[in-house]
Protein backbone atom coordinates (compact mmCIF):
# COMPACT_ATOMS: atom_id res chain seq x y z
CA UNK A 1 0.00 0.00 0.00
CA UNK A 2 1.60 3.52 -0.89
CA UNK A 3 2.18 5.76 1.87
CA UNK A 4 -0.03 9.10 1.48
CA UNK A 5 2.36 11.92 1.07
CA UNK A 6 0.08 14.58 0.61
CA UNK A 7 0.50 17.75 2.45
CA UNK A 8 -2.39 18.05 5.76
CA UNK A 9 -4.91 20.10 4.34
CA UNK A 10 -7.68 19.15 6.96
CA UNK A 11 -8.72 19.28 10.07
CA UNK A 12 -6.47 22.12 10.83
CA UNK A 13 -7.01 24.57 13.77
CA UNK A 14 -8.49 27.61 13.19
CA UNK A 15 -6.78 30.47 12.15
CA UNK A 16 -7.90 33.01 14.76
CA UNK A 17 -7.92 36.82 14.16
CA UNK A 18 -4.29 37.30 16.17
CA UNK A 19 -2.71 35.26 13.19
CA UNK A 20 -4.89 36.89 10.34
CA UNK A 21 -3.79 40.29 11.60
CA UNK A 22 0.06 39.11 11.76
CA UNK A 23 -0.44 37.95 7.43
CA UNK A 24 -1.62 41.34 6.97
CA UNK A 25 1.06 42.85 8.85
CA UNK A 26 3.71 40.92 6.86
CA UNK A 27 2.07 41.62 3.62
CA UNK A 28 2.83 45.41 4.75
CA UNK A 29 6.37 45.21 5.46
CA UNK A 30 7.12 43.41 2.19
CA UNK A 31 4.84 46.51 0.60
CA UNK A 32 6.56 49.07 2.01
CA UNK A 33 3.77 50.29 3.63
CA UNK A 34 2.81 51.66 6.80
CA UNK A 35 -1.10 52.02 5.92
CA UNK A 36 -3.92 49.91 6.64
CA UNK A 37 -3.68 46.77 4.75
CA UNK A 38 -6.53 44.45 4.34
CA UNK A 39 -6.30 41.19 3.14
CA UNK A 40 -9.54 39.66 1.11
CA UNK A 41 -10.81 36.31 0.24
CA UNK A 42 -10.60 36.33 -3.25
CA UNK A 43 -8.43 36.79 -6.43
CA UNK A 44 -6.48 39.93 -6.62
CA UNK A 45 -9.61 41.53 -9.13
CA UNK A 46 -11.75 41.79 -5.82
CA UNK A 47 -9.98 44.56 -4.19
CA UNK A 48 -9.46 46.04 -7.47
CA UNK A 49 -12.90 46.50 -7.89
CA UNK A 50 -13.67 47.19 -4.45
CA UNK A 51 -11.42 50.18 -4.38
CA UNK A 52 -12.89 51.55 -7.46
CA UNK A 53 -16.50 51.10 -6.41
CA UNK A 54 -15.63 52.67 -2.87
CA UNK A 55 -13.28 55.45 -3.69
CA UNK A 56 -15.19 57.09 -7.47
CA UNK A 57 -18.25 58.55 -7.13
CA UNK A 58 -21.05 59.37 -9.34
CA UNK A 59 -20.19 62.68 -11.01
CA UNK A 60 -16.51 62.89 -10.35
CA UNK A 61 -13.45 62.30 -13.04
CA UNK A 62 -11.09 59.78 -13.23
CA UNK A 63 -8.07 59.20 -14.94
CA UNK A 64 -7.55 55.48 -16.30
CA UNK A 65 -4.02 54.77 -17.97
CA UNK A 66 -4.15 51.29 -20.48
CA UNK A 67 -1.30 49.97 -21.07
CA UNK A 68 -2.70 46.69 -21.26
CA UNK A 69 -6.08 44.20 -20.70
CA UNK A 70 -6.71 45.04 -17.08
CA UNK A 71 -6.63 48.91 -17.37
CA UNK A 72 -9.33 48.50 -20.05
CA UNK A 73 -11.08 46.28 -17.44
CA UNK A 74 -10.76 49.76 -14.64
CA UNK A 75 -12.24 51.80 -17.33
CA UNK A 76 -15.56 50.12 -17.71
CA UNK A 77 -15.61 49.55 -13.44
CA UNK A 78 -14.94 53.50 -13.55
CA UNK A 79 -17.63 54.39 -16.06
CA UNK A 80 -20.12 51.96 -14.28
CA UNK A 81 -19.55 54.49 -10.79
CA UNK A 82 -20.14 57.09 -12.82
CA UNK A 83 -17.45 58.87 -13.25
CA UNK A 84 -16.32 60.62 -16.22
CA UNK A 85 -13.33 58.79 -17.39
CA UNK A 86 -10.22 60.30 -19.48
CA UNK A 87 -8.23 57.75 -21.04
CA UNK A 88 -4.22 57.66 -21.51
CA UNK A 89 -3.12 54.92 -23.62
CA UNK A 90 0.35 53.79 -24.46
CA UNK A 91 1.09 51.03 -26.86
CA UNK A 92 1.92 47.64 -25.33
CA UNK A 93 5.09 47.53 -26.63
CA UNK A 94 6.19 50.38 -24.39
CA UNK A 95 5.15 52.18 -21.29
CA UNK A 96 3.04 55.41 -20.49
CA UNK A 97 5.31 58.69 -19.75
CA UNK A 98 4.80 60.85 -16.52
CA UNK A 99 4.48 63.61 -19.13
CA UNK A 100 1.51 61.99 -20.48
CA UNK A 101 -0.17 61.77 -17.39
CA UNK A 102 1.02 65.41 -16.13
CA UNK A 103 -0.66 66.86 -19.48
CA UNK A 104 -3.96 64.55 -19.03
CA UNK A 105 -4.04 66.66 -15.45
CA UNK A 106 -3.85 69.73 -16.88
CA UNK A 107 -5.92 69.40 -19.43
CA UNK A 108 -8.90 67.54 -16.32
CA UNK A 109 -8.02 69.42 -12.80
CA UNK A 110 -11.05 68.17 -12.06
CA UNK A 111 -9.30 64.29 -11.93
CA UNK A 112 -9.27 63.17 -8.20
CA UNK A 113 -8.61 59.48 -8.84
CA UNK A 114 -5.82 57.51 -10.82
CA UNK A 115 -6.04 53.82 -12.01
CA UNK A 116 -2.83 52.06 -12.92
CA UNK A 117 -1.15 48.67 -13.74
CA UNK A 118 2.45 48.77 -12.19
CA UNK A 119 3.39 45.92 -13.94
CA UNK A 120 1.23 43.47 -17.07
CA UNK A 121 1.74 40.62 -16.90
CA UNK A 122 -0.07 39.88 -20.26
CA UNK A 123 1.97 42.35 -22.12
CA UNK A 124 4.89 42.00 -20.37
CA UNK A 125 5.44 45.62 -20.13
CA UNK A 126 6.08 48.14 -16.51
CA UNK A 127 5.21 51.53 -15.58
CA UNK A 128 7.35 53.96 -14.23
CA UNK A 129 5.11 53.88 -10.87
CA UNK A 130 7.70 56.60 -9.14
CA UNK A 131 7.61 59.72 -11.47
CA UNK A 132 3.94 58.65 -12.29
CA UNK A 133 3.47 58.96 -8.49
CA UNK A 134 4.64 61.96 -7.99
CA UNK A 135 2.73 63.98 -10.50
CA UNK A 136 -0.72 62.45 -9.33
CA UNK A 137 0.86 63.42 -5.43
CA UNK A 138 1.54 67.27 -6.94
CA UNK A 139 -2.01 67.10 -8.34
CA UNK A 140 -3.68 65.58 -5.54
CA UNK A 141 -5.77 62.97 -6.76
CA UNK A 142 -5.65 59.66 -5.24
CA UNK A 143 -3.45 56.81 -6.97
CA UNK A 144 -5.02 53.32 -7.19
CA UNK A 145 -2.16 50.40 -7.86
CA UNK A 146 -2.33 46.91 -9.49
CA UNK A 147 0.89 45.98 -8.02
CA UNK A 148 -0.12 41.96 -8.51
CA UNK A 149 2.65 40.98 -11.21
CA UNK A 150 5.24 43.76 -9.88
CA UNK A 151 5.25 42.44 -6.46
CA UNK A 152 8.37 40.48 -5.55
CA UNK A 153 9.62 40.80 -9.13
CA UNK A 154 10.31 44.61 -8.62
CA UNK A 155 10.74 46.94 -6.32
CA UNK A 156 7.02 48.51 -5.12
CA UNK A 157 7.55 51.43 -2.01
CA UNK A 158 3.70 51.95 -1.72
CA UNK A 159 4.31 54.80 0.70
CA UNK A 160 7.40 56.56 -0.71
CA UNK A 161 5.69 56.79 -4.21
CA UNK A 162 2.57 57.96 -2.64
CA UNK A 163 0.30 55.15 -3.44
CA UNK A 164 -3.31 55.42 -2.10
CA UNK A 165 -4.75 52.23 -2.90
CA UNK A 166 -2.20 49.19 -3.45
CA UNK A 167 -3.18 45.84 -4.73
CA UNK A 168 -1.04 42.79 -4.88
CA UNK A 169 -1.70 38.86 -5.12
CA UNK A 170 0.47 36.15 -4.36
CA UNK A 171 0.13 33.82 -7.52
CA UNK A 172 2.99 35.50 -9.90
CA UNK A 173 6.50 36.57 -8.49
CA UNK A 174 5.41 35.69 -4.72
CA UNK A 175 4.63 31.61 -6.15
CA UNK A 176 1.81 31.57 -3.52
CA UNK A 177 -1.68 31.35 -3.89
CA UNK A 178 -4.31 32.69 -6.14
CA UNK A 179 -7.07 32.83 -3.80
CA UNK A 180 -6.39 35.58 -1.79
CA UNK A 181 -5.21 38.90 -2.02
CA UNK A 182 -4.62 42.22 -0.33
CA UNK A 183 -5.04 45.55 -0.52
CA UNK A 184 -3.11 48.75 1.59
CA UNK A 185 -5.60 51.80 1.77
CA UNK A 186 -3.95 54.92 3.29
CA UNK A 187 -5.32 57.45 5.53
CA UNK A 188 -6.88 59.91 2.93
CA UNK A 189 -8.59 56.90 0.65
CA UNK A 190 -10.70 56.11 3.80
CA UNK A 191 -11.64 59.75 4.51
CA UNK A 192 -12.79 59.49 0.44
CA UNK A 193 -14.24 56.28 0.85
CA UNK A 194 -16.03 57.06 4.25
CA UNK A 195 -17.46 60.24 2.13
CA UNK A 196 -18.76 58.57 -0.99
CA UNK A 197 -21.92 57.46 -0.41
CA UNK A 198 -22.08 55.17 -3.22
CA UNK A 199 -19.43 52.90 -1.85
CA UNK A 200 -20.74 49.10 -1.40
CA UNK A 201 -21.73 48.45 2.48
CA UNK A 202 -22.93 44.80 3.38
CA UNK A 203 -20.98 43.61 0.33
CA UNK A 204 -18.32 41.64 -0.59
CA UNK A 205 -16.83 44.38 -2.20
CA UNK A 206 -17.34 46.92 0.76
CA UNK A 207 -13.74 47.97 2.31
CA UNK A 208 -15.99 50.26 4.70
CA UNK A 209 -17.34 46.94 6.14
CA UNK A 210 -13.62 45.84 6.88
CA UNK A 211 -12.84 48.86 8.21
CA UNK A 212 -15.81 48.84 10.71
CA UNK A 213 -16.03 45.71 11.48
CA UNK A 214 -11.96 44.27 11.64
CA UNK A 215 -10.01 47.79 11.54
CA UNK A 216 -11.84 49.99 14.06
CA UNK A 217 -12.34 47.42 16.63
CA UNK A 218 -8.58 46.79 16.57
CA UNK A 219 -8.97 43.47 14.73
CA UNK A 220 -9.61 41.71 17.34
CA UNK A 221 -12.46 39.43 16.05
CA UNK A 222 -12.98 38.53 12.27
CA UNK A 223 -16.50 39.26 10.63
CA UNK A 224 -16.45 35.65 8.93
CA UNK A 225 -14.83 33.11 8.15
CA UNK A 226 -11.42 33.27 6.68
CA UNK A 227 -10.26 31.32 3.27
CA UNK A 228 -7.82 29.38 5.89
CA UNK A 229 -5.19 27.68 3.80
CA UNK A 230 -4.94 30.00 1.10
CA UNK A 231 -3.98 32.72 4.19
CA UNK A 232 -1.81 29.98 5.46
CA UNK A 233 0.06 29.74 1.87
CA UNK A 234 0.18 34.02 1.55
CA UNK A 235 1.92 33.86 4.79
CA UNK A 236 4.17 30.67 3.84
CA UNK A 237 4.85 32.67 0.76
CA UNK A 238 6.17 35.86 2.40
CA UNK A 239 7.72 34.04 4.72
CA UNK A 240 10.20 32.11 2.14
CA UNK A 241 10.47 35.84 -0.08
CA UNK A 242 11.95 36.96 3.76
CA UNK A 243 14.27 33.99 4.42
CA UNK A 244 15.21 34.11 0.55
CA UNK A 245 15.90 37.91 0.83
CA UNK A 246 13.67 40.24 -1.39
CA UNK A 247 16.51 42.03 -3.22
CA UNK A 248 17.82 38.44 -4.15
CA UNK A 249 14.03 37.07 -5.50
CA UNK A 250 13.89 40.82 -7.35
CA UNK A 251 17.27 40.23 -8.65
CA UNK A 252 15.90 36.44 -10.00
CA UNK A 253 13.39 38.08 -11.58
CA UNK A 254 15.06 40.79 -13.60
CA UNK A 255 17.83 37.95 -14.65
CA UNK A 256 15.13 35.57 -16.06
CA UNK A 257 13.70 38.98 -18.13
CA UNK A 258 17.22 40.26 -19.13
CA UNK A 259 18.35 36.53 -20.03
CA UNK A 260 15.09 36.15 -21.91
CA UNK A 261 14.85 39.16 -23.94
CA UNK A 262 19.26 38.65 -24.82
CA UNK A 263 18.20 35.31 -25.75
CA UNK A 264 15.43 35.57 -28.24
CA UNK A 265 17.78 38.60 -29.91
CA UNK A 266 20.15 35.78 -30.57
CA UNK A 267 17.84 33.16 -31.29
CA UNK A 268 16.36 35.38 -34.44
CA UNK A 269 13.15 35.07 -35.93
CA UNK A 270 11.55 36.00 -32.61
CA UNK A 271 11.51 39.23 -31.36
CA UNK A 272 10.65 41.19 -27.83
CA UNK A 273 7.46 42.71 -28.06
CA UNK A 274 8.32 45.18 -25.57
CA UNK A 275 10.83 47.35 -27.25
CA UNK A 276 12.76 49.13 -24.79
CA UNK A 277 14.93 46.90 -22.16
CA UNK A 278 13.58 49.57 -19.26
CA UNK A 279 9.95 49.18 -20.39
CA UNK A 280 9.68 45.41 -19.94
CA UNK A 281 8.34 43.83 -16.57
CA UNK A 282 10.27 41.70 -14.90
CA UNK A 283 7.58 39.22 -14.42
CA UNK A 284 7.10 37.81 -18.04
CA UNK A 285 8.64 38.89 -21.44
CA UNK A 286 6.32 38.92 -24.31
CA UNK A 287 7.61 37.77 -27.93
CA UNK A 288 6.32 38.83 -31.22
CA UNK A 289 6.11 36.10 -33.86
CA UNK A 290 7.73 35.69 -37.24
CA UNK A 291 6.06 37.43 -39.91
CA UNK A 292 3.50 34.83 -41.87
CA UNK A 293 3.48 32.60 -38.29
CA UNK A 294 0.80 32.40 -36.11
CA UNK A 295 2.05 32.71 -32.33
CA UNK A 296 -0.17 29.77 -31.11
CA UNK A 297 1.69 27.69 -33.93
CA UNK A 298 4.91 28.87 -32.36
CA UNK A 299 3.45 28.02 -29.01
CA UNK A 300 2.45 24.35 -30.12
CA UNK A 301 5.70 23.74 -31.47
CA UNK A 302 7.76 24.85 -28.56
CA UNK A 303 5.24 22.77 -25.99
CA UNK A 304 5.67 19.67 -28.63
CA UNK A 305 9.72 20.24 -27.97
CA UNK A 306 9.41 20.34 -24.13
CA UNK A 307 6.15 20.69 -22.55
CA UNK A 308 7.42 22.05 -19.09
CA UNK A 309 8.52 25.41 -20.78
CA UNK A 310 6.07 28.23 -19.10
CA UNK A 311 5.41 29.53 -22.36
CA UNK A 312 2.09 30.56 -24.21
CA UNK A 313 0.03 32.22 -26.63
CA UNK A 314 -1.70 35.55 -25.79
CA UNK A 315 -5.59 36.46 -25.25
CA UNK A 316 -7.99 38.06 -27.35
CA UNK A 317 -6.93 40.32 -30.22
CA UNK A 318 -2.79 39.96 -29.68
CA UNK A 319 -3.54 35.42 -29.74
CA UNK A 320 -1.95 35.60 -33.44
CA UNK A 321 1.25 37.85 -33.06
CA UNK A 322 2.22 37.44 -29.40
CA UNK A 323 3.62 34.96 -27.26
CA UNK A 324 4.43 35.03 -23.22
CA UNK A 325 7.15 33.56 -21.56
CA UNK A 326 6.45 33.47 -17.92
CA UNK A 327 9.04 33.36 -15.49
CA UNK A 328 8.04 34.98 -12.00
CA UNK A 329 8.14 33.03 -8.82
CA UNK A 330 9.48 29.58 -8.87
CA UNK A 331 10.27 30.01 -12.57
CA UNK A 332 12.36 32.92 -12.47
CA UNK A 333 15.19 30.38 -12.75
CA UNK A 334 18.38 30.18 -15.10
CA UNK A 335 17.39 26.50 -16.01
CA UNK A 336 13.77 27.02 -16.99
CA UNK A 337 14.90 30.37 -19.07
CA UNK A 338 17.47 28.25 -20.77
CA UNK A 339 14.80 25.41 -21.58
CA UNK A 340 12.12 27.78 -22.59
CA UNK A 341 14.90 28.91 -25.33
CA UNK A 342 15.97 25.71 -26.40
CA UNK A 343 12.00 25.00 -26.89
CA UNK A 344 12.00 27.88 -29.09
CA UNK A 345 15.12 27.11 -31.08
CA UNK A 346 13.37 23.67 -31.76
CA UNK A 347 9.93 24.63 -32.17
CA UNK A 348 11.20 27.17 -34.91
CA UNK A 349 13.11 24.46 -36.74
CA UNK A 350 10.15 22.11 -36.74
CA UNK A 351 8.25 25.10 -38.06
CA UNK A 352 10.90 25.42 -41.07
CA UNK A 353 12.10 28.50 -39.57
CA UNK A 354 15.84 28.46 -40.63
CA UNK A 355 17.22 31.43 -39.43
CA UNK A 356 16.85 30.84 -35.45
CA UNK A 357 20.65 30.09 -33.52
CA UNK A 358 19.61 28.47 -30.76
CA UNK A 359 23.54 27.96 -29.58
CA UNK A 360 24.04 31.28 -29.90
CA UNK A 361 20.19 32.27 -28.06
CA UNK A 362 21.44 29.85 -24.66
CA UNK A 363 25.47 31.55 -25.36
CA UNK A 364 23.91 35.02 -24.70
CA UNK A 365 21.13 34.15 -22.44
CA UNK A 366 23.64 32.87 -19.61
CA UNK A 367 26.01 35.57 -20.21
CA UNK A 368 23.04 38.39 -19.72
CA UNK A 369 21.82 36.16 -16.52
CA UNK A 370 25.12 36.33 -14.61
CA UNK A 371 25.52 39.72 -15.36
CA UNK A 372 22.49 40.91 -13.53
CA UNK A 373 22.92 38.27 -10.61
CA UNK A 374 27.16 39.74 -10.69
CA UNK A 375 25.31 43.12 -10.49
Amino acid sequence: MTANTAPALLDLAPLGAGHFARIEDKVAALMRTRETVVAMQGEALLPLEACIRSAVRPGSTALNIITGPYGETFGGWLRSCGAEVVTVAAPFSGAVTPGQVAEALRAHPAIDFVSLVHAEAATGNTNPVAEIGAVVREHGALLMLDAVASVAAEPLLTDEWGVDLCVIGGQKAMAGPAGVSAVSVSARAWERIAANEQAPRRSYLSLLDWKERWIDGGRTALPHAPAQLEMLALEQAVDRIEADGLDGVIARHRAASAATRAGVRALGALAPYVIRDEDAAPAATTLRAPDGIDARDVVAAALAADASVPVQAAAGALAKEMIRVNHYGLDADREVVLASLAAFGEGLRALGVSAADPAGALRAAGEAWDAVIAG
